[in-house]
């Protein structure tokens, strides 16, 4: 396994298992220096961007977050991703980084953007398992949905 990326999840195990969220959010800085920020491995990059946007307070700073991870996820390829042992592919990140951006978008009140990273979270569904991680997307993408595009 990936020695960053097990740095990484033992930092959003802070967040989300312990409820550490500023604990989480210095241990991702650390993290995020060591890898050289943008520069990093464009895995270590997306998975910590898009984990550092989750703990940020201000909207517009997880917005950046979350854009950030965007960015990486282009560059990311499916062989560096099963290298470090991640069991999805790049496809599989999509709807999850576009649904960030989206529920982001919505918090700002900025519409058109919002619906556009909804439709292509929704564009890219079908690259999910069924399985938690898959649901919990999906879920996420049913809730924005009758937020964005009542009726």
């Amino acid at each position: 396994m990936d020695p960053t990326m097990v740095r990484i999840g033992e930092a959003v195990a802070l967040h989300h298992g312990q409820g550490r969220r500023a604990a989480a959010r210095l241990r991702f800085a650390e993290i995020w220096d060591e890898i050289d920020g943008e520069l990093g491995d464009p895995l270590h990059v997306c998975v910590l961007a898009h984990s550092m946007a989750d703990v940020q307070d201000d909207v517009r700073a997880e917005l950046e977050w979350d854009r950030r991870a965007l960015t990486a996820a282009a560059r990311l390829t499916d062989e560096r991703v099963a290298a470090a042992g991640v069991p999805i592919s790049v496809a599989g990140l999509y709807p999850s980084l576009h649904l960030n951006l989206a529920e982001c978008y919505r918090r700002l009140g900025e519409l058109d953007p919002a619906r556009e990273h909804l439709a292509a979270a929704r564009a890219g569904i079908d690259a999910l398992g069924d399985d938690d991680y898959g649901r919990l997307i999906r879920d996420g993408l049913e809730r924005l949905t009758r937020q964005l595009l009542p009726g």
